[in-house]
Protein backbone atom coordinates (compact mmCIF):
# COMPACT_ATOMS: atom_id res chain seq x y z
CA UNK A 1 0.00 0.00 0.00
CA UNK A 2 1.49 3.29 -1.10
CA UNK A 3 1.76 6.20 1.29
CA UNK A 4 0.01 9.31 0.05
CA UNK A 5 2.71 11.91 -0.34
CA UNK A 6 3.90 13.83 -3.34
CA UNK A 7 3.48 12.37 -6.78
CA UNK A 8 7.01 11.93 -8.11
CA UNK A 9 6.13 12.69 -11.74
CA UNK A 10 4.27 15.86 -10.79
CA UNK A 11 7.12 17.07 -8.61
CA UNK A 12 9.67 16.57 -11.39
CA UNK A 13 7.46 18.38 -13.89
CA UNK A 14 6.97 21.21 -11.42
CA UNK A 15 10.72 21.63 -10.98
CA UNK A 16 11.29 21.65 -14.74
CA UNK A 17 8.49 24.11 -15.51
CA UNK A 18 9.18 26.39 -12.56
CA UNK A 19 12.97 26.61 -12.23
CA UNK A 20 12.97 29.93 -10.38
CA UNK A 21 13.75 33.53 -11.24
CA UNK A 22 15.96 34.05 -14.25
CA UNK A 23 16.29 37.84 -14.31
CA UNK A 24 16.79 39.78 -17.49
CA UNK A 25 18.06 36.72 -19.36
CA UNK A 26 14.67 35.00 -19.08
CA UNK A 27 12.90 38.21 -20.09
CA UNK A 28 14.97 38.71 -23.24
CA UNK A 29 14.73 35.04 -24.16
CA UNK A 30 10.93 35.11 -23.71
CA UNK A 31 10.57 38.15 -25.97
CA UNK A 32 12.72 36.45 -28.60
CA UNK A 33 10.83 33.15 -28.47
CA UNK A 34 7.45 34.91 -28.64
CA UNK A 35 8.64 36.70 -31.77
CA UNK A 36 9.76 33.40 -33.25
CA UNK A 37 6.40 31.82 -32.38
CA UNK A 38 4.47 34.62 -34.08
CA UNK A 39 6.75 34.37 -37.13
CA UNK A 40 6.16 30.62 -37.38
CA UNK A 41 2.42 31.20 -37.05
CA UNK A 42 2.46 33.67 -39.94
CA UNK A 43 4.51 31.21 -41.99
CA UNK A 44 2.01 28.42 -41.36
CA UNK A 45 -0.88 30.64 -42.39
CA UNK A 46 0.95 31.59 -45.61
CA UNK A 47 1.76 27.94 -46.38
CA UNK A 48 -1.90 26.91 -46.01
CA UNK A 49 -2.94 29.49 -48.58
CA UNK A 50 -4.08 32.28 -46.27
CA UNK A 51 -2.93 35.81 -45.72
CA UNK A 52 -1.19 36.56 -42.40
CA UNK A 53 -2.35 40.18 -42.52
CA UNK A 54 -5.99 39.27 -43.22
CA UNK A 55 -5.90 36.57 -40.54
CA UNK A 56 -4.56 38.98 -37.94
CA UNK A 57 -7.24 41.49 -38.86
CA UNK A 58 -9.97 38.86 -38.61
CA UNK A 59 -8.63 37.73 -35.25
CA UNK A 60 -8.74 41.30 -34.01
CA UNK A 61 -12.25 41.94 -35.33
CA UNK A 62 -13.63 38.81 -33.72
CA UNK A 63 -12.14 39.42 -30.29
CA UNK A 64 -11.35 43.09 -29.62
CA UNK A 65 -12.67 45.37 -32.36
CA UNK A 66 -16.10 46.06 -30.83
CA UNK A 67 -17.67 45.91 -27.35
CA UNK A 68 -19.66 42.87 -28.46
CA UNK A 69 -16.42 41.12 -29.47
CA UNK A 70 -14.90 41.93 -26.09
CA UNK A 71 -18.02 40.52 -24.42
CA UNK A 72 -17.46 37.19 -26.18
CA UNK A 73 -13.79 37.13 -25.25
CA UNK A 74 -14.54 37.81 -21.58
CA UNK A 75 -17.11 35.02 -21.53
CA UNK A 76 -14.29 32.56 -22.26
CA UNK A 77 -11.93 34.20 -19.78
CA UNK A 78 -13.98 33.20 -16.72
CA UNK A 79 -13.87 29.37 -17.09
CA UNK A 80 -10.27 29.48 -18.34
CA UNK A 81 -9.22 31.45 -15.27
CA UNK A 82 -10.96 29.08 -12.84
CA UNK A 83 -9.31 26.02 -14.36
CA UNK A 84 -5.92 27.76 -14.33
CA UNK A 85 -6.19 28.78 -10.68
CA UNK A 86 -7.10 25.23 -9.72
CA UNK A 87 -4.08 23.93 -11.63
CA UNK A 88 -1.89 26.42 -9.74
CA UNK A 89 -3.12 25.08 -6.39
CA UNK A 90 -2.46 21.43 -7.24
CA UNK A 91 0.93 22.18 -8.81
CA UNK A 92 2.00 24.18 -5.76
CA UNK A 93 1.50 21.05 -3.66
CA UNK A 94 3.51 18.85 -6.02
CA UNK A 95 0.56 17.10 -7.69
CA UNK A 96 0.27 17.64 -11.44
CA UNK A 97 -3.43 17.46 -12.32
CA UNK A 98 -4.12 17.14 -16.04
CA UNK A 99 -7.69 15.87 -15.82
CA UNK A 100 -9.41 19.26 -15.80
CA UNK A 101 -11.24 18.52 -19.05
CA UNK A 102 -13.12 15.64 -17.43
CA UNK A 103 -13.62 17.55 -14.19
CA UNK A 104 -15.26 20.38 -16.13
CA UNK A 105 -17.73 17.86 -17.58
CA UNK A 106 -18.46 16.30 -14.21
CA UNK A 107 -19.14 19.74 -12.75
CA UNK A 108 -21.55 20.51 -15.55
CA UNK A 109 -23.24 17.12 -15.08
CA UNK A 110 -23.79 17.67 -11.36
CA UNK A 111 -25.04 21.21 -11.94
CA UNK A 112 -27.45 20.13 -14.70
CA UNK A 113 -28.91 17.38 -12.53
CA UNK A 114 -29.62 19.81 -9.68
CA UNK A 115 -31.01 22.47 -12.02
CA UNK A 116 -33.39 20.07 -13.78
CA UNK A 117 -34.43 17.92 -10.81
CA UNK A 118 -34.93 20.42 -8.00
CA UNK A 119 -37.83 22.83 -8.12
CA UNK A 120 -36.33 25.68 -6.09
CA UNK A 121 -37.58 29.23 -6.64
CA UNK A 122 -35.44 32.32 -6.97
CA UNK A 123 -31.65 32.63 -7.12
CA UNK A 124 -31.26 29.85 -4.55
CA UNK A 125 -31.35 27.37 -7.41
CA UNK A 126 -28.30 29.02 -8.99
CA UNK A 127 -26.43 28.76 -5.68
CA UNK A 128 -27.30 25.07 -5.42
CA UNK A 129 -26.17 24.47 -9.00
CA UNK A 130 -22.78 26.08 -8.33
CA UNK A 131 -22.33 24.14 -5.07
CA UNK A 132 -23.27 20.85 -6.71
CA UNK A 133 -20.75 21.44 -9.49
CA UNK A 134 -18.00 22.25 -6.99
CA UNK A 135 -18.71 19.20 -4.82
CA UNK A 136 -19.16 16.79 -7.72
CA UNK A 137 -15.93 17.70 -9.48
CA UNK A 138 -14.04 17.92 -6.18
CA UNK A 139 -15.04 14.37 -5.27
CA UNK A 140 -14.19 13.24 -8.78
CA UNK A 141 -10.66 14.65 -8.48
CA UNK A 142 -10.34 13.26 -4.97
CA UNK A 143 -10.74 9.75 -6.37
CA UNK A 144 -7.31 10.11 -7.98
CA UNK A 145 -5.81 10.97 -4.59
CA UNK A 146 -7.45 7.89 -3.07
CA UNK A 147 -6.15 5.67 -5.87
CA UNK A 148 -2.66 6.98 -5.25
CA UNK A 149 -3.04 6.48 -1.51
CA UNK A 150 -4.29 2.89 -1.55
CA UNK A 151 -3.05 1.48 -4.87
CA UNK A 152 -0.09 3.68 -5.77
CA UNK A 153 -1.63 4.83 -9.08
CA UNK A 154 0.23 7.78 -10.59
CA UNK A 155 -1.82 10.98 -10.27
CA UNK A 156 -0.91 12.24 -13.74
CA UNK A 157 -2.05 8.99 -15.33
CA UNK A 158 -5.22 8.61 -13.26
CA UNK A 159 -6.46 12.16 -13.79
CA UNK A 160 -5.88 11.89 -17.52
CA UNK A 161 -7.63 8.52 -17.88
CA UNK A 162 -10.59 9.63 -15.80
CA UNK A 163 -11.23 12.33 -18.39
CA UNK A 164 -12.31 9.67 -20.88
CA UNK A 165 -14.52 8.08 -18.25
CA UNK A 166 -16.19 11.44 -17.64
CA UNK A 167 -16.89 11.83 -21.35
CA UNK A 168 -18.62 8.45 -21.41
CA UNK A 169 -20.71 9.35 -18.36
CA UNK A 170 -21.92 12.55 -20.03
CA UNK A 171 -22.79 10.64 -23.19
CA UNK A 172 -24.74 8.07 -21.16
CA UNK A 173 -26.62 10.74 -19.20
CA UNK A 174 -27.82 12.71 -22.23
CA UNK A 175 -28.83 9.56 -24.12
CA UNK A 176 -30.87 8.03 -21.29
CA UNK A 177 -34.52 9.21 -21.10
CA UNK A 178 -34.89 8.63 -17.35
CA UNK A 179 -31.69 10.52 -16.57
CA UNK A 180 -30.98 13.80 -18.39
CA UNK A 181 -32.05 13.36 -22.01
CA UNK A 182 -34.24 16.13 -23.34
CA UNK A 183 -38.02 15.72 -23.31
CA UNK A 184 -39.77 14.62 -26.48
CA UNK A 185 -41.86 17.28 -28.20
CA UNK A 186 -44.34 15.73 -30.62
CA UNK A 187 -42.77 13.26 -33.02
CA UNK A 188 -39.43 14.98 -33.27
CA UNK A 189 -36.20 13.09 -32.83
CA UNK A 190 -34.37 13.34 -29.56
CA UNK A 191 -30.90 14.86 -29.54
CA UNK A 192 -28.09 13.81 -27.17
CA UNK A 193 -28.53 16.77 -24.86
CA UNK A 194 -30.51 17.83 -21.82
CA UNK A 195 -33.31 20.32 -21.48
CA UNK A 196 -32.19 23.92 -20.96
CA UNK A 197 -31.65 24.91 -17.35
CA UNK A 198 -34.30 27.23 -15.87
CA UNK A 199 -33.91 30.97 -16.03
CA UNK A 200 -33.33 31.32 -12.29
CA UNK A 201 -30.38 28.93 -12.59
CA UNK A 202 -28.48 31.17 -15.03
CA UNK A 203 -25.88 33.82 -14.31
CA UNK A 204 -26.90 37.39 -14.98
CA UNK A 205 -24.96 39.82 -17.17
CA UNK A 206 -24.38 43.53 -16.75
CA UNK A 207 -25.00 45.49 -19.95
CA UNK A 208 -26.92 44.87 -23.14
CA UNK A 209 -25.93 44.00 -26.68
CA UNK A 210 -24.26 45.58 -28.66
CA UNK A 211 -22.64 47.31 -25.69
CA UNK A 212 -20.11 45.64 -23.41
CA UNK A 213 -21.58 42.80 -21.34
CA UNK A 214 -19.92 41.53 -18.19
CA UNK A 215 -21.22 38.19 -17.01
CA UNK A 216 -21.35 37.38 -13.33
CA UNK A 217 -19.06 34.41 -13.92
CA UNK A 218 -16.14 36.73 -14.73
CA UNK A 219 -16.54 38.57 -11.43
CA UNK A 220 -16.70 35.25 -9.60
CA UNK A 221 -13.57 33.94 -11.33
CA UNK A 222 -11.52 37.07 -10.60
CA UNK A 223 -12.57 37.04 -6.94
CA UNK A 224 -11.61 33.38 -6.60
CA UNK A 225 -8.21 34.03 -8.22
CA UNK A 226 -7.41 36.97 -5.93
CA UNK A 227 -8.56 35.17 -2.77
CA UNK A 228 -6.56 32.03 -3.51
CA UNK A 229 -3.50 34.10 -4.39
CA UNK A 230 -3.69 35.79 -0.99
CA UNK A 231 -4.30 32.50 0.78
CA UNK A 232 -1.30 30.82 -0.83
CA UNK A 233 0.96 33.81 -0.23
CA UNK A 234 -0.10 35.09 3.21
CA UNK A 235 -1.49 32.20 5.23
CA UNK A 236 0.00 29.29 7.14
CA UNK A 237 -1.89 26.85 4.91
CA UNK A 238 -0.30 28.40 1.82
CA UNK A 239 3.16 28.18 3.38
CA UNK A 240 2.62 24.52 4.19
CA UNK A 241 1.39 23.92 0.66
CA UNK A 242 4.57 25.45 -0.75
CA UNK A 243 6.70 23.49 1.70
CA UNK A 244 5.08 20.22 0.65
CA UNK A 245 5.67 20.99 -3.02
CA UNK A 246 9.32 21.93 -2.56
CA UNK A 247 10.42 19.25 -0.09
CA UNK A 248 7.84 16.75 1.19
CA UNK A 249 10.37 15.02 3.44
CA UNK A 250 11.20 18.25 5.26
CA UNK A 251 7.50 19.13 5.49
CA UNK A 252 6.73 15.73 7.01
CA UNK A 253 9.59 16.17 9.50
CA UNK A 254 8.13 19.57 10.46
CA UNK A 255 4.81 17.96 11.35
CA UNK A 256 2.85 18.70 8.16
CA UNK A 257 0.36 16.04 7.12
CA UNK A 258 1.68 15.71 3.61
CA UNK A 259 -0.86 13.16 2.39
CA UNK A 260 -3.92 15.05 3.59
CA UNK A 261 -2.64 18.39 2.31
CA UNK A 262 -1.84 17.00 -1.15
CA UNK A 263 -5.22 15.30 -1.42
CA UNK A 264 -7.02 18.49 -0.41
CA UNK A 265 -5.09 20.51 -3.00
CA UNK A 266 -6.01 18.03 -5.72
CA UNK A 267 -9.68 18.15 -4.67
CA UNK A 268 -9.64 21.97 -4.73
CA UNK A 269 -8.19 21.87 -8.23
CA UNK A 270 -11.02 19.60 -9.38
CA UNK A 271 -13.63 21.71 -7.58
CA UNK A 272 -12.54 24.86 -9.41
CA UNK A 273 -12.63 23.00 -12.73
CA UNK A 274 -16.16 21.89 -11.84
CA UNK A 275 -17.09 25.51 -11.13
CA UNK A 276 -15.84 26.33 -14.62
CA UNK A 277 -18.20 23.64 -15.94
CA UNK A 278 -21.05 25.30 -14.06
CA UNK A 279 -20.20 28.62 -15.74
CA UNK A 280 -20.33 26.94 -19.14
CA UNK A 281 -23.77 25.59 -18.26
CA UNK A 282 -25.27 28.77 -16.80
CA UNK A 283 -23.66 31.56 -18.87
CA UNK A 284 -24.38 32.74 -22.44
CA UNK A 285 -21.16 31.13 -23.72
CA UNK A 286 -23.15 27.92 -24.42
CA UNK A 287 -26.72 26.82 -25.10
CA UNK A 288 -27.41 26.29 -21.37
CA UNK A 289 -27.82 22.57 -22.04
CA UNK A 290 -25.70 19.63 -20.96
CA UNK A 291 -24.00 18.27 -24.10
CA UNK A 292 -21.13 15.83 -24.65
CA UNK A 293 -18.87 18.43 -26.28
CA UNK A 294 -19.79 21.41 -24.13
CA UNK A 295 -16.38 21.58 -22.42
CA UNK A 296 -14.91 23.07 -25.63
CA UNK A 297 -11.37 22.07 -24.51
CA UNK A 298 -11.63 24.60 -21.68
CA UNK A 299 -9.86 22.14 -19.37
CA UNK A 300 -6.85 21.72 -21.64
CA UNK A 301 -6.58 25.45 -22.39
CA UNK A 302 -6.90 26.32 -18.70
CA UNK A 303 -3.98 24.02 -17.94
CA UNK A 304 -1.96 25.84 -20.61
CA UNK A 305 -2.87 29.15 -18.99
CA UNK A 306 -1.43 27.91 -15.69
CA UNK A 307 1.76 26.75 -17.40
CA UNK A 308 2.29 30.08 -19.13
CA UNK A 309 1.55 31.93 -15.86
CA UNK A 310 4.09 29.66 -14.08
CA UNK A 311 1.55 28.59 -11.47
CA UNK A 312 0.84 32.15 -10.34
CA UNK A 313 -2.91 32.82 -9.78
CA UNK A 314 -2.63 36.59 -10.27
CA UNK A 315 -0.54 36.23 -13.43
CA UNK A 316 -3.16 33.79 -14.72
CA UNK A 317 -5.65 36.67 -15.11
CA UNK A 318 -3.92 38.45 -18.06
CA UNK A 319 -2.88 35.13 -19.59
CA UNK A 320 -6.51 33.96 -19.47
CA UNK A 321 -7.52 37.17 -21.25
CA UNK A 322 -4.97 36.40 -23.99
CA UNK A 323 -6.32 32.89 -24.45
CA UNK A 324 -9.90 34.16 -24.40
CA UNK A 325 -9.03 36.59 -27.19
CA UNK A 326 -7.50 33.80 -29.27
CA UNK A 327 -10.52 31.57 -28.69
CA UNK A 328 -13.09 34.25 -29.51
CA UNK A 329 -11.25 35.42 -32.62
CA UNK A 330 -10.60 31.93 -33.92
CA UNK A 331 -14.12 31.60 -35.30
CA UNK A 332 -13.52 34.58 -37.61
CA UNK A 333 -10.55 32.96 -39.33
CA UNK A 334 -12.80 30.77 -41.45
CA UNK A 335 -13.89 33.91 -43.35
CA UNK A 336 -10.31 34.42 -44.53
CA UNK A 337 -9.89 30.84 -45.74
CA UNK A 338 -7.68 29.81 -42.81
CA UNK A 339 -8.59 26.63 -40.91
CA UNK A 340 -9.73 27.43 -37.39
CA UNK A 341 -7.53 24.69 -35.94
CA UNK A 342 -4.51 26.87 -36.66
CA UNK A 343 -5.54 28.84 -33.57
CA UNK A 344 -4.65 25.77 -31.52
CA UNK A 345 -1.27 25.67 -33.24
CA UNK A 346 -0.70 29.32 -32.39
CA UNK A 347 -1.63 28.68 -28.75
CA UNK A 348 0.76 25.73 -28.58
CA UNK A 349 3.59 27.82 -30.00
CA UNK A 350 2.91 30.61 -27.52
CA UNK A 351 2.93 28.13 -24.64
CA UNK A 352 6.31 26.82 -25.74
CA UNK A 353 7.57 30.39 -26.15
CA UNK A 354 6.68 31.28 -22.56
CA UNK A 355 7.63 27.99 -20.88
CA UNK A 356 10.84 27.04 -22.69
CA UNK A 357 13.13 30.05 -21.86
CA UNK A 358 13.30 29.63 -18.06
CA UNK A 359 13.76 25.88 -18.40
CA UNK A 360 16.57 26.17 -20.96
CA UNK A 361 18.33 28.98 -19.08
CA UNK A 362 18.09 27.04 -15.83
CA UNK A 363 19.65 23.97 -17.49
CA UNK A 364 22.49 26.06 -18.94
CA UNK A 365 23.14 27.72 -15.59
CA UNK A 366 23.30 24.39 -13.78
CA UNK A 367 25.62 22.96 -16.43
CA UNK A 368 27.91 25.98 -16.21
CA UNK A 369 28.11 25.66 -12.45
CA UNK A 370 28.86 21.95 -12.74
CA UNK A 371 31.70 22.57 -15.22
CA UNK A 372 33.46 25.09 -12.97
CA UNK A 373 36.49 23.59 -11.15
CA UNK A 374 36.19 23.23 -7.42
CA UNK A 375 38.18 25.75 -5.36
CA UNK A 376 41.28 24.18 -3.68
CA UNK A 377 41.04 23.83 0.04
CA UNK A 378 44.10 24.69 2.17
CA UNK A 379 44.60 23.06 5.58
CA UNK A 380 44.35 25.39 8.51
CA UNK A 381 47.51 25.70 10.69
CA UNK A 382 47.52 26.79 14.31
CA UNK A 383 48.73 30.37 14.80
CA UNK A 384 49.89 29.84 18.40
CA UNK A 385 53.56 28.86 18.67
CA UNK A 386 54.33 25.47 20.09
CA UNK A 387 56.64 26.98 22.67
CA UNK A 388 53.85 29.19 23.98
CA UNK A 389 51.57 26.21 24.35
CA UNK A 390 54.26 24.28 26.16
CA UNK A 391 55.02 27.19 28.50
CA UNK A 392 51.40 27.67 29.41
CA UNK A 393 51.24 24.22 31.06
CA UNK A 394 52.15 23.89 34.75
CA UNK A 395 55.73 22.78 35.29
CA UNK A 396 54.92 20.23 37.95
CA UNK A 397 52.14 18.55 35.91
CA UNK A 398 53.16 14.99 35.06
CA UNK A 399 53.15 13.88 31.50
CA UNK A 400 50.12 11.80 30.48
CA UNK A 401 50.72 8.12 30.60
CA UNK A 402 51.05 6.41 27.28
CA UNK A 403 48.73 3.43 26.85
CA UNK A 404 50.46 0.12 26.51
CA UNK A 405 48.87 -0.49 23.13
CA UNK A 406 50.63 2.56 21.63
CA UNK A 407 54.13 1.46 22.58
CA UNK A 408 55.76 -0.12 19.56
CA UNK A 409 57.50 -3.44 20.03
CA UNK A 410 60.74 -4.58 18.53
CA UNK A 411 61.14 -4.31 14.78
CA UNK A 412 59.28 -7.09 13.02
CA UNK A 413 57.03 -7.89 16.01
CA UNK A 414 53.50 -6.67 16.63
CA UNK A 415 52.72 -4.65 19.80
CA UNK A 416 51.04 -6.49 22.63
CA UNK A 417 47.33 -5.78 22.89
CA UNK A 418 46.23 -3.88 25.95
CA UNK A 419 43.93 -5.55 28.40
CA UNK A 420 40.74 -3.49 28.76
CA UNK A 421 40.33 -4.76 32.27
CA UNK A 422 43.68 -3.26 33.28
CA UNK A 423 42.65 0.17 32.05
CA UNK A 424 39.41 0.03 33.98
CA UNK A 425 41.20 -1.18 37.10
CA UNK A 426 43.83 1.54 36.84
CA UNK A 427 41.19 4.23 36.44
CA UNK A 428 39.27 2.97 39.45
CA UNK A 429 42.46 2.80 41.56
CA UNK A 430 43.43 6.41 40.69
CA UNK A 431 39.95 7.61 41.59
CA UNK A 432 40.08 5.88 44.98
CA UNK A 433 43.53 7.30 45.73
CA UNK A 434 42.26 10.76 44.89
CA UNK A 435 39.34 10.45 47.30
CA UNK A 436 41.71 9.18 50.09
CA UNK A 437 44.08 12.09 49.52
Amino acid sequence: MATLGIDGTGQRLLRRLNPGPGGWQVGLATVATVGVALGLSALLIAVTGGSPTASTKALYQGSMATPAAWSTSLLYVAPLLLVAVGACVSARSGFFNIGQEGQVLIGALAGAWVALRLAVPGPLLLVLVLLASVLGAGVWAGLSALMYRFRGVNVVVSTMLMTFLAQQLISFAVNTPWLLQESRLGRGTLSPQSNPVPENARLVSLGEYPNLQLNGGLVLAVVVAVVLALVMARTRWGFRLKMVGLNPAAARHAGVRVGALGGIALAISGALAGLAGALLLTSPVSTNRLQPGMSLNIGWDGLLVALVARNNPLLSIPVAVLFGVLRAGGSFLAATGVPSFLVDVVKALLVLAFVAPPVVIGMLRRRRLADQPAAPTTPTTPTTPVAAVASSEPADQPAPATPAASVPGPRGTAPEPADPGDAGTAGTKDAMEGRLA
